[in-house]
């Protein structure tokens, strides 16, 4: 089988599966497992992702606003692979090239039957699902890879203790966001209460008036597409609100940034990472997350 991927969830998903050899394509935010580096890109953004995170906002705006889509696939480069399978995502037209832009890069096949899988997990459990629905179209039982990620899941959130704090997961940064989906999920079973977000409901723009109302006891910033060094270099953006410096955990010194690249933003396997993150931050512990892919605010 000939498999291609046009987003890094479903990317780490057909390698945690063992089909690494079966993927031929990928998108160009694929970025792990390393060495997926080397397999053709099908993608690329039309708009500048450089500047900070106010800058990416405006782009990503205007192009919204004039109906321009914000990535482009290569149809005579994925016509050249001949997948028997793609798997992409109708969640987020900001995130990755959605279906109705794979099935038009298809439409000029002729001759070869492709299965498409379209991923749009709302939740943990229909991250999993999502998961077994990659695994029955590439032919492969993922029932034990679902089994060994939802166990890791229920041991990390089974060691909360009864206080459950406030906790802001802030998404993007100019404009603030809160979290949504799966993340509030998250939070809650790392012991925490979320604050500006519901789980199962997409992410949303925060008022600063909302995020003083929250007046969290910690905050964890992880912008999407942002790895660890550049949400710290980002998070400078934050001071320039006097909310921001009045907020109980700003002021106690506990806001965490970590990963959002490879960790939250990815609904695969490394959502049970995700969750030890979270359960990390949450209990003050420095656990083998600590240092590598988080760090409190305060310490760097």
């Amino acid at each position: 089988m000939r498999i291609v991927s046009l987003i890094p969830s479903a990317t780490e998903i057909v390698c945690a599966l063992g089909l690494r050899q079966s993927l031929v394509g990928r998108s160009h935010e694929c970025d792990f497992p390393v060495d997926v580096d080397g397999l053709p890109a099908l993608t690329r953004a039309r708009i500048s992702l450089a500047g900070d995170s106010a800058a990416i906002s405006r782009s990503m705006a205007r192009a919204l606003e004039d109906a321009v889509a914000i990535y482009e696939v290569d149809a005579p480069l994925l016509d050249s692979l001949r997948p028997d399978l793609i798997v992409t995502q109708d969640q987020c037209e900001v995130c990755a090239a959605s279906l109705l832009q794979v099935e038009a890069a298809l439409c000029a096949r002729s001759g070869r039957d492709v299965a498409i899988v379209s991923l749009k997990p709302s939740s943990v459990a229909e991250a999993m699902d999502d998961i077994m629905r990659v695994g029955r179209a590439a032919g492969i039982d993922a029932t034990p890879l679902v089994t060994q990620l939802r166990a890791r899941m229920a041991e990390t959130s089974a060691v909360t203790s009864a206080r459950r704090p406030r906790l802001l997961y802030v998404e993007w940064i100019e404009p603030i966001m809160g979290p949504g989906l799966w993340t509030p999920e998250l939070i809650a079973m790392a012991g925490a209460e979320p604050v500006g977000g519901v789980a199962g409901r997409h992410a949303r723009w925060l008022t600063w008036d909302e995020v003083a109302a929250g007046d969290p006891d910690l905050v964890v910033i992880a912008p999407c597409g942002f790895d660890l060094a550049r949400g710290i270099e980002e998070s400078a953006a934050l001071r320039r609100s006097p909310v921001w410096c009045n907020l109980r955990a700003v002021r106690e010194g506990r806001v965490a940034v970590a990963d959002g690249n490879a960790f939250f933003n990815r609904p695969g396997p490394r959502l049970a990472e995700s969750l030890q993150i979270l359960r990390e931050v949450v209990s003050g512990s420095a656990g083998p997350h600590f240092g590598v892919n988080w760090r409190w605010l305060a310490s760097v």
